[in-house]
């Protein structure tokens, strides 16, 4: 990990103190101390497997788009990938860290640094797709239940789409229209020369062709391999779903028993977009506001609330910084 990365890390770290001090506020110790005695920690544990399950499945996808170059690549190797790269996306703003993180761990891994690339790129392609179907699926199942009851969120959940929905589109432009997009991104930065030409905007034109012509000879290969792709894609889907209910087994674990499931994999995936809008590294801020506006409305009491805050941000956040870093000094001392 370098000097800026653990800086990253502290900066993480004291905003989730920050954010938690603000909602201790908001209740008594002695209410939280009541609803902490009365926590069902059997459902707990059920959202931490889930947690758990939705890593396992992406070091499985990991495993699956290294069989062709790496058919010998262990599991227990494959799941630190996802730690990993959890970590760096949680300390990063915008989630940036987290491909490099992941390519630099398959790397030191014995995988080959393009394949490694490879597989990043395929597997954030799939996931991107994913996202934004599955988004889809709950905007028309849960909006009606969201313009009715959560009017001050609407417009982040619609531009959250946005975002994701253009990053998908601009992904299937470069795959299959390559020379259109490529002509689009020499208007586009002819423009900005306009206002201003130096050496950073040159820097930024190399790099962005670079990774287009990268993103683009990978893709010829994902659509040479349809079978891959569809196993991948199904992988996917049970990873999103691990990770979309766990929000029902911590409210359980707090007493609250008459909720839907379906309500709560719905809200859940428009917390999950709402965050990515986020600078602050973990989306910390946002993620706990979001939460409290959508699961708010669940009669949950004020010391409920604050509660499931808590331990949802600990399964599904913090959790994840803590393997991380075990991940990392595992690998850091196997490859010494």
């Amino acid at each position: 990990m370098t000097k800026k990365n653990k800086w990253y890390l502290v900066l993480a770290v004291l905003l989730g103190l920050i954010v938690i001090g603000t909602e201790m506020k908001k209740v008594s110790l002695q209410d939280m101390a009541t609803e902490f005695s009365t926590i069902n920690w059997w459902w707990i544990a059920a959202a931490v497997a889930c947690i758990l399950i939705y890593w396992e499945i992406e070091a499985k996808i990991v495993q699956v788009l290294l069989k062709r170059s790496n058919p010998t690549f262990r599991f227990t190797s494959s799941y630190r990938i996802p730690l990993i790269e959890h970590l760096f996306n949680a300390i990063t703003p915008f989630s940036t860290g987290g491909q490099p993180a992941q390519i630099i761990a398959l790397s030191k891994s014995d995988v080959d640094t393009g394949v490694a690339t490879s597989v990043s790129l395929m597997k954030f392609v799939v996931y991107q797709v994913w996202i934004v179907i599955n988004f889809l699926m709950c905007l028309v199942g849960g909006y009606g239940y969201l313009s009715n009851n959560l009017s001050k969120l609407k417009l982040l959940i619609l531009l959250s789409f946005i975002i994701h929905f253009v990053i998908v589109i601009a992904l299937l432009m470069i795959m299959y229209w390559y020379s259109f997009t490529r002509k689009l991104v020499n208007i586009v930065f002819k423009g900005i020369y306009v206002f201003k030409k130096d050496e950073k905007v040159n820097q930024l034109y190399q790099r962005t062709i670079e990774k287009m012509d990268t993103f683009y000879a990978e893709s010829n290969y994902m659509r040479d391999q349809p079978i891959l792709m569809i196993k991948v894609s199904a992988l996917t889907v049970l990873q999103l779903v691990a990770y979309y209910i766990i929000p029902y087994f911590v409210l359980h674990g707090l007493g609250i028993h008459n909720i839907s499931i379906f309500h709560i994999v719905v809200l859940h995936a428009f917390i999950t977009m709402i965050t990515s809008l986020f600078p602050i590294p973990g989306g910390t801020g946002g993620a706990e506001y979001s939460f409290s506006l959508l699961f708010g409305t669940f009669t949950l009491s004020q010391s409920k609330l604050v509660l499931a805050i808590f331990l949802w941000r600990g399964v599904t956040y913090y959790l994840g910084i803590i393997l991380g870093l075990v991940a990392l000094t595992f690998q850091q001392k196997r490859t010494q």
